[in-house]
């Protein structure tokens, strides 16, 4: 047995898109809360088919071992921030 714990929380979104938005904006939120949330982990799927999965973070490794931060589906460069939230 393990003794890490995986919470799922459904929430609801009228499409893959907006789904999307919504789980990279908890996920970032959640982790400045906590250090034990891995953003990098999050997915989305159609309600009546959760076996079938979207990637909500590209999470790909870069030089120094951090992980980019970027929508799944990103054309730009890998980055560890994305770059909107560089702006004050």
């Amino acid at each position: 047995m393990t003794d890490r714990w995986v919470i799922h929380l459904p929430v609801t979104a009228p499409d893959l898109h907006r789904a999307r938005i919504f789980a990279r904006t908890a996920a970032r939120v959640l982790a400045r809360l906590s250090a034990r949330v891995e953003p990098g982990g999050v997915t989305v799927s159609p309600e009546d088919q959760q076996n079938v999965r979207h990637w909500v973070f590209c999470d790909r490794r870069l030089p120094g071992g951090a992980r980019c931060a970027l929508p799944a589906d990103h054309t730009a460069p890998c980055s560890r921030r994305a770059p909107w939230l560089n702006r004050r």
